[in-house]
């Protein structure tokens, strides 16, 4: 009963310091550590140990598992060399340039252990650092290539962690190191990437979403285990498995299955880091009493810890400007010097530091030591780089993710699946289908294609879009529907089966209906097509840059009738200002039909996007 308290009481306590955080936008990480330190000297507050078991076997393959899903394969193959470089390259550098400032301050200590310990503080963590960058809103490939970053070097780390221990104990050769790198990374990555063909066999033929939400949590474990049995890493096999799964579900997994799966793991990544971060600060009491014990003075114990710190961010900005100043003289072009800051800086440390921390065999020389170093490195990063890592990108001025730029490739998108499933349609539909079907598809369709281009020119003086009336009308419908089950729920005149399977599928509607998204635009610059979605057509080449508008007031043939429009569209051929294909006329896509002008451009302020009628192409 006592352990079911204690319990409930971090659970609580983790619910409401995040929400504390979330209120004033401070950091989660940083606000829970010191929640957990205070708490600590709290007298009546029971004193916690994390167990590195715990950790390494019960929070971290989960933890991991849950990142490397939501992780993009196809980003970690497109920065693998950034990524490379800081969870291999970085890991090694950094354990070495510790290890010996750490066998230098404190008097008698062997070099391994001092290796030892810049093993342990080497793995940035990656819930810290994608925690400031989701807050500060970094470029995306910068995110990309931390999140790759810190789902890699946790496995380089307890390697090199593993062979410190080792030459603790007695004499290491270079090339038993060398082969026990090899084995834990190739054992890991073979039993990763069996785990991940056996899930996705066992998960494809999965109808059950409760069932194949349960499978999903055994992965993790199970990658883990079979990797540690056969001396692999298990950290590797678990990242390995989740970028499988992650990159195979929409392909294997129904929609039902993919919300659930989607909605569970968001719940426990959230209440196991948050959990992981409040436990490390309940740690410093009891970590103190053993540091006190040491026959190093406090003074002394003060200079080791700060030396740890000191050494640990500064290995990390030397490697990355040295490595930027050696790809540019080698290949005359590397990264920005300010994404080389921000990376560099961007290296808090966390859950996997602490508990590698705990590893040190008892005989370690100086161990209360080397553990009190540790936490102070998880502290002072979430503290001194945590809290000034947004001050950092601000004043670097780096571009956020544009919310415009997304919503025109998303637009694009919808555009592209809607053709490919009206042609689907057209090619699947029998003769003996109802006509009024086919129609209801197809507008359908045509609504969510219209929706997500409406999210654009939202600087036009327009307030609502059809689709914004459309949800706020749709929403209040759903109230009422929504109202007349409870009725009956009340009345017991309808099974409660039946009301759940009715209110389930009210729910899931109204999940789709989003709220309309404020885009904000830089007033000094154009939104235009990203590069990533900019198609090429012979139409797009030709077109002139820019064509002087015959109605610059609005759609010619709205302005005519007297009739309204949603967003104008401007023909790079002539000049005609015509209405999209939310508006109830469709003047610009009748143009085309009437004229075959092939490109046209948005007439929106801000936007310089365009678009051949012809290829169906952003340009």
């Amino acid at each position: 009963m006592e352990i079911a308290a204690q319990l409930v009481g971090l659970i609580v306590a983790v619910l409401v310091v995040t929400a504390i955080a979330r209120r004033f936008d401070w950091s989660e990480p940083l606000c829970l550590v010191l929640a957990g330190v205070g708490a600590s000297f709290v007298p009546g507050v029971p004193e916690y140990e994390l167990h590195p078991e715990v950790v390494l076997l019960g929070l971290l393959p989960p933890l991991l598992y849950a990142t490397a899903i939501r992780t993009s394969l196809v980003d970690i193959r497109r920065n693998r060399g950034p990524i490379g470089l800081l969870s291999v390259g970085l890991v090694a550098f950094t354990t070495i340039g510790v290890g010996l400032v750490t066998w230098l301050v404190i008097p008698g200590l062997p070099l391994a252990a001092g290796l030892a310990l810049g093993a342990v503080v080497a793995p940035p963590d990656a819930v810290a650092a994608t925690a400031v960058a989701r807050r500060v809103g970094m470029p995306r490939r910068i995110v990309r290539i931390l999140e790759g970053e810190s789902l890699l070097n946790d496995a380089s780390a307890l390697v090199a962690l593993r062979t410190a221990i080792a030459a603790i104990a007695g004499s290491v050769s270079l090339l038993e190191v060398g082969g026990d790198f090899l084995l834990a990374a190739g054992g890991g990555v073979l039993v990763g990437l069996v785990a991940g063909k056996i899930a996705y066999l066992l998960r494809a033929r999965m109808e059950d979403p409760v069932l194949d939400t349960a499978t999903s949590l055994v992965v993790p474990f199970a990658a883990y285990l079979a990797a540690e049995e056969v001396h692999g890493s298990g950290v590797l096999a678990v990242v390995i498995a989740g970028l499988m799964m992650g990159n195979h579900e929409p392909r294997m997994l129904s929609g039902s299955s993919r919300l659930a799966n989607r909605l569970n793991w968001r719940t426990v990544q959230f209440l196991l880091e948050n959990l992981v971060f409040l436990l490390i600060g309940l740690q410093l009491r009891r970590i103190l009493d053993e540091a006190g014990r040491s026959e190093l003075g406090i003074g002394a114990l003060a200079g080791v810890c700060a030396a740890v710190l000191a050494a640990t961010v500064l290995t990390r900005i030397a490697w990355m400007f040295g490595i930027g100043t050696i790809r540019r003289l080698l290949r005359g072009k590397a990264w920005p010097w300010s994404y080389s800051a921000v990376i560099s800086w961007a290296g808090m440390r966390g859950v996997v530091t602490l508990a590698a921390a705990f590893v040190l065999p008892a005989d370690t020389p100086h161990r209360p030591v080397l553990v009190l170093a540790a936490f102070v490195v998880v502290a002072g990063t979430l503290l001194l780089q945590g809290m000034t890592l947004p001050r950092l990108v601000r004043w670097l001025g780096l571009p956020p993710p544009d919310p415009a730029e997304d919503a025109l490739q998303e637009a694009a998108l919808l555009h592209d699946m809607t053709r490919a499933a009206l042609d689907e349609l057209d090619r699947v539909r029998r003769e003996e289908d109802p006509p009024e079907v086919v129609e209801r598809l197809r507008d359908r369709l045509s609504h969510r294609s219209d929706s997500a281009w409406e999210q654009l020119g939202r600087q036009s003086e327009l307030t609502e879009t059809p689709s914004d009336v459309y949800t706020r009308l749709r929403r209040e419908m759903l109230e009422a529907e929504r109202r007349v089950l409870l009725e009956a729920r009340s009345s017991g005149r309808v099974d409660d089966d039946v009301l759940r399977r009715v209110l389930e599928a009210l729910d899931i509607e109204e999940s789709m209906l989003t709220e309309p998204e404020d885009v904000d635009l830089d007033d000094e610059r154009e939104l235009s097509t990203p590069a990533a979605t900019a198609g090429s057509c012979k139409h797009l080449a030709k077109a002139p840059a820019d064509t002087e508008p015959e109605t610059p007031d609005g759609c010619a043939e709205c302005l005519r009738d007297g009739s309204s429009w949603v967003h104008l569209r401007l023909c790079l051929a002539c000049g005609h200002v015509g209405c999209c294909d939310s508006s109830p006329g469709k003047h610009a896509s009748a143009h085309f039909h009437d004229t075959r002008h092939p490109v046209m451009r948005s007439f929106e302020p801000g936007e310089s996007w365009r678009w051949c009628f012809v290829d169906a192409n952003l340009g």
